[in-house]
């Protein structure tokens, strides 16, 4: 992109790249935070080991989607630099106090669990960063050039994923605490570099001031409900975001109760599911979908998803953890974006925008809702109930949309209309 600056670009691609590392890096350590607490004399959370992990993964969702669009609002009042800056110190301290948390036993396990949900929190409040820093591409970018810098994104989303357990995972050999810190000082290290190197893009005259009344995330959630046309869809898609929530954040307790994985072990399990995605996001469903279309590659992609929950809910060995998710993350690489692009299909184009918004309210939703549910049924059932339960859901997923694009699967292949980009991981 000559007609912009790089380092703007190269600071906001380390934004989202740290932000998802990050979140790579912390998420797989919870349950093992949990497990310490649990070893110091607090045997009665090996019963409720799972909600809390839960918990703390809804706190996130739950903060981050009552504070997106209020960041949101202020980078439109107060500029994209101030929000971007300061939303990322707060994730660097918000990985500080997570880090600091498993030394804080001696005050007491009340303590510890309160530590580990502020900085979680924090981290929700001053996470949800992503539309102000694609705001900033689509201030410095020319239209024609937009989908090439908004691509950094999604870029930016899979190679953190990818690579944040892998680190994690690895540097939880040194002590428990490590990971957190390393993200902490990459995410300094990145305000710093944006304090020196990373200009105001959107300019005085061009700042408003949002009331507050339309900082209300539920609002976003009013564009999607009276729209007839994609309600079908709309009930598939948080059936299949609602059970793959509660696996994500869910599976290191599971590999750790059922095959005894540690941080590092399910380091490579995560690592495997990011690189999957890349490549399926990346290269193979670019090229899949001008042959199959999106409705073939959404019913496909939940059949697949719907065979990886089972797989994962009866498989007796370790490693045969690597296929099944491999199988669960190429399902949900296809089906994902290719239900995006159908709902787009369904609504008209200047209404895309608050469709589309609204249906990302309801995913997140999603991700309050799926870690909780799971970590009860795993506590009071047992460890493969949010697999059996996913199998279930993702099936009727696949049923809802299956009737909902009957006539499209019979149909010719039509070309996409929209562009699908690399989709985003569900949970922070």
């Amino acid at each position: 992109m000559k007609s912009i600056k790089r380092s703007p670009l190269i600071f906001i691609f380390l934004t989202v790249f740290i932000d998802l590392l990050g979140v790579g890096i912390v998420v797989p350590l919870l349950p093992y935070y949990l497990k310490i607490i649990e070893q110091a004399d607090a045997s009665w959370l090996s019963s409720s080991r799972a909600l809390l992990v839960g918990a703390l993964a809804a706190s996130f969702s739950l903060f981050q989607f009552i504070f997106s669009p209020v960041l949101g609002a202020l980078s439109d009042r107060f500029g994209r630099r101030p929000v971007l800056l300061i939303s990322l110190a707060g994730t660097g301290i918000s990985y500080v106090v997570f880090g600091l948390a498993d030394q804080l036993l001696p005050l007491g396990i009340g303590t510890v669990l309160a530590v580990l949900f502020f900085a979680r929190i924090l981290d929700g409040i001053t996470g949800g960063n992503i539309s102000t820093a694609q705001a900033y591409i689509a201030d410095v970018t020319p239209p024609e050039e937009r989908a090439k810098g908004l691509g950094l994104i999604g870029a930016a989303f899979g190679l953190g994923f990818m690579l944040g357990p892998a680190i994690g995972g690895l540097l939880s050999t040194i002590s428990l605490s490590a990971p957190a810190f390393v993200a902490a000082a990459l995410t300094f290290g990145n305000v710093i570099f944006g304090f020196f190197r990373l200009p105001e893009s959107l300019p005085v005259e061009r700042r408003i001031s949002i009331p507050f009344r339309k900082m209300n995330p539920v609002s976003r959630l009013r564009a999607v409900v009276g729209k007839t046309s994609i309600r079908p869809l709309l009930a598939g898609v948080l059936l299949l975001n609602f059970a793959f929530a509660g696996m994500q954040n869910n599976f290191a307790v599971f590999s750790d109760v059922r095959f005894g994985l540690g941080p590092t072990q399910n380091a490579f399990v995560f690592a495997f599911i990011g690189l999957t995605a890349v490549f399926m996001q990346g290269f193979l469903i670019r090229k899949l979908l001008p042959r199959f279309g999106e409705a073939r590659l959404a019913v496909t992609g939940l059949a697949m998803m719907t065979l990886g929950f089972a797989l994962i809910a009866v498989v007796p060995f370790a490693w045969m953890l690597f296929p099944a998710m491999g199988i669960l993350a190429a399902g949900s690489s296809m089906s994902t974006p290719s239900l995006t692009s159908l709902i787009s299909r369904r609504v008209a184009p200047q209404e895309q925008g608050s469709v589309l918004g609204g249906v990302q309210a309801f995913n997140s939703l999603m991700m309050v809702l799926g870690p909780l549910f799971a970590g009860i049924i795993f506590d009071q059932i047992g460890p493969v109930a949010p697999y059996v339960s996913g199998t279930l859901l993702v099936a009727a997923a696949g049923i809802v949309i299956t009737s909902a694009v009957r006539s499209q699967l019979t149909a010719p292949t039509e070309p996409a209309r929209v562009p699908l980009e690399a989709g985003q991981p569900i949970a922070h």
